[in-house]
């Protein structure tokens, strides 16, 4: 059985570099960019304070959905008031973390240690990992039909360009697809055969390294499965839904920013769904970028990814706001409230080895 009962230990250096980071590529992309009579077009009126707000109400949605899903994989052992208290932990361990783990290892050690069974923690963390993945490869081969290639930056922006991005949109897309299939193969059909192929890869010479870990992901499939198997058609569903919920969420916050600093785009479906397909497309890509949280990446990925619809210095503001009101906030968020949630978890433990010594 996989041990993940580890204690967790946050740094400061964890909560200062993604800042650092992500407010030096501002500062840079500020600096290079900034054009006062642009700057000067952005009108701060009611309208913009009012979708402002809308912005701040559709991030406690999205976490309502994230707890939702937390809610419905834990078979209601969290209550739904624990769940937001841990959405807050798992968002600021994603913060903390590269992209590319996106909390997910962080989350095991958490779960671990809300007295929740080793399978149903193991369940938790790999379903979440799958279902994110099946919202974005349904997702983006949809947004591509109705929107073509205009999903990705055009071909004169800058960071990365057209080119450039489709690489790593069939990279990333790839590399998932891949990730998902084995998972779920492994979950819902054969769990031991993916658990063999995992320490058959390790043999490799270069992947030897990697053997206790491929050794702890596979006892966590098998795990996994067990739990997953006997779960009824209403849980899969009102999970993937959660998910659709959380992810769209996302990426309707930044519409609304959008709208809130350019008012004229409110009545223009088309381009509104063009900037969904866009945003849906670059979180695919900020995904598997190796900074805290992808720090530094967004920003710059926001600013390709809208240039040519949106005025730089406009994008650059937007990605203020967006990375505000989503990231920065968290690490805050997060700060406080790790701190109270490992002494909670420290007394629990002293009261349990009491009780035992009690009884002995």
């Amino acid at each position: 059985m996989t041990n993940h009962s580890k204690q967790l230990k946050i740094k400061k250096s964890q909560i200062i570099l993604p800042i650092l980071i992500g407010l030096g590529i501002v500062v840079y992309l500020f600096a290079s960019n900034f054009d006062l009579q642009e700057f000067q077009k952005i009108s701060w009126t009611q309208h913009t304070l009012i979708w402002l707000l809308i912005s701040v109400g559709v991030v406690a949605i999205e976490h309502l959905f994230f707890a939702l899903r937390l809610y419905i994989l834990s078979d209601t052992e969290f209550n739904f008031r624990k769940s937001i208290e841990l959405i807050f932990i798992w968002k600021f361990s994603s913060a903390v973390t590269p992209t590319s783990i996106g909390g997910s290892a962080v989350a095991l050690v958490v779960l671990s240690q809300e007295k929740l069974s080793t399978a149903k923690t193991a369940t938790i963390v790999i379903y979440t990992i799958i279902l994110d993945a099946i919202f974005f490869l349904i997702g983006i081969p949809i947004l591509y039909f109705f929107v073509g290639q205009n999903i990705i930056p055009t071909a004169d922006a800058q960071f990365f360009g057209r080119f450039g991005a489709e690489i790593i949109l069939i990279i990333t897309y790839a590399i998932m697809l891949i990730y998902s299939i084995l998972l779920s193969y492994g979950i819902f059909i054969n769990p031991q055969k993916i658990r063999s192929l995992l320490l058959l890869c390790c043999k490799l010479p270069f992947l030897k390294r990697y053997t206790e870990k491929a050794e702890n992901l596979g006892n966590d499939i098998l795990l996994t499965s067990k739990e997953i198997r006997t779960k009824p058609i209403r849980y899969h569903l009102a999970a993937l839904g959660a998910t659709f919920g959380a992810w769209i969420g996302k990426f309707t916050l930044i519409l609304a920013i959008i709208i809130a600093l350019v008012p004229t785009l409110q009545s223009d479906t088309s381009l509104i769904l063009l900037f969904y397909s866009k945003l849906q497309t670059m979180f695919m890509l900020i995904m598997f970028f190796p900074s805290p949280g992808g720090a530094g990446f967004a920003e710059l990925a926001f600013q390709a990814f809208m240039h040519g619809y949106i005025p730089d210095m406009f994008a650059l503001v937007i990605a203020l706001f967006w990375r505000t009101f989503s990231y920065y906030s968290y690490l805050v968020f997060g700060a406080i409230i790790i701190p109270n949630w490992v002494r909670n978890r420290w007394n629990e433990r002293n009261d349990l080895n009491n009780k035992k010594a009690n009884n002995s």
